[in-house]
């Protein structure tokens, strides 16, 4: 069977003066169709790295990843780039729409950088903003739009590219907390339609929204499991100071 997303033993190592500190160590793992996974650690835990390897941001130091039976592990940045587009599809925790283009532009913006004709790009925003409950918003600014419909936004943008993949990064963590409900609804929903969400986070509370968990330590996977396990939401025992956030 060919998973959907693959790590095979991946290490990520990044030198620090003279040690080296390994973000992923030896990590193996796969996500099938379908699914809906949540990669959980507190900070330097590796789920950042983790994220940044699935999304073809980065490639292991060692190890092989796998997207869709590719592996994309050896691919060079303009064969990452182009994978990336066609399989991906992005949420940031701070949205990253562009304040000039209305609701509608901000959508097509990823098709208009895949080539896609201008017909096309606008037919599968529209279609993709209906998904999200926001077709009546298309001529609206972003500073128009409430927190969460910005975030409702940039998930019809990663609808868009019709992706293998819906890679959310700490979607709510700019929103209250009713919002934040609001949006990971829409995740289940797009979900339990056939997409495949892979949600990093480091809160519990978000992570237990989906059907797995996989946890991570040290750039271990402590845990890989049902999310509605009592054991997929223990907080591991601290034992490193190192801040993943300082790699990057």
């Amino acid at each position: 069977m060919v998973h959907l997303i693959e790590f095979k033993r991946v290490y990520k190592i990044y030198q620090m003066g003279d040690t080296a500190v390994h973000a992923l160590d030896g990590v193996s793992l796969s996500i099938d169709k379908g699914e809906f996974v949540a990669i959980v650690g507190q900070s330097g835990s590796g789920k950042s790295t983790a994220m940044n390897i699935i999304g073809c941001l980065d490639v292991p130091t060692q190890g092989q990843y796998f997207l869709g039976g590719v592996d994309v592990s050896t691919m060079d940045d303009d064969q990452q780039a182009e994978i990336r587009n066609k399989m991906l599809g992005f949420i940031f925790q701070q949205y990253n729409l562009i304040p000039k283009l209305n609701v509608l532009e901000n959508v097509e913006l990823p098709l208009l950088y895949a080539g896609v004709p201008e017909r096309e790009r606008r037919e599968r925003a529209r279609a993709a903003l209906g998904r999200v409950g926001l077709e009546d918003k298309c001529k609206n600014l972003p500073s128009q739009l409430s927190g969460g419909q910005q975030q409702r936004v940039s998930i019809a943008r990663a609808l868009a590219g019709d992706p293998s993949v819906i890679l959310a990064d700490e979607p709510t963590g700019a929103l209250d907390s009713r919002t934040g409900r609001e949006v990971l609804g829409f995740l289940k929903k797009l979900n339990r339609e056939g997409d495949t969400v892979v949600l990093i986070t480091h809160d519990n509370s978000i992570a237990v929204k989906a059907d797995r968990i996989i946890r991570l330590q040290d750039g271990r996977i402590i845990y890989d499991g049902d999310a509605h396990d009592p054991q997929a939401v223990v907080q591991p025992t601290l034992s490193g100071d190192e801040d993943e956030e300082v790699m990057h």
